[in-house]
């Protein structure tokens, strides 16, 4: 009877360690891509479009401060992941869940970059909401 468990618990672990692996490469791939936003924006400022009437209206060098620093956080994190950890899997969802609101406050700024990373921290957050390891 255990021997019928064993192949189940065990695809269960290869997935659980798939999605874990999966939400690591994304947060690093949304660290960098935010990174890269951020120091963009500090730097040469022209290359997004401005918006005056804009609800949320912040500058671009304000927001190019944000995305590097949530960029940064974000690659710590990916890093973190790796280890399966359960402080990064936490702070995995929370960073994750800020450089989603970041990026929806920006999106006129840069609409296509922003839904981009919007959409991968979603698929983090997913990959690290639906893995249930062992305690």
């Amino acid at each position: 009877m255990s021997s019928s468990l064993d192949p189940h618990t065990e695809r269960s672990a290869a997935a659980a360690a798939g999605l874990t692996v999966f939400a690591a490469v994304m947060m690093l791939i949304v660290g960098f891509l935010d990174i890269f936003r951020g120091i963009s924006a500090i730097v040469h400022d022209a290359v997004y479009v401005s918006t005056p009437s804009y609800v949320y209206k912040f500058s671009v060098a304000g927001w190019g401060w944000v995305h590097l620093f949530l960029g940064i956080a974000a690659v710590m994190v990916g890093v973190g992941l790796f280890k399966v950890s359960t402080w990064a899997r936490v702070l995995g969802i929370a960073v994750a869940a800020l450089v989603l609101l970041a990026n929806f406050l920006s999106l006129p700024y840069y609409p296509l970059w922003s839904l981009v990373v919007i959409a991968l921290s979603a698929f983090v957050i997913w990959g690290l909401c639906v893995v249930r390891h062992k305690a």
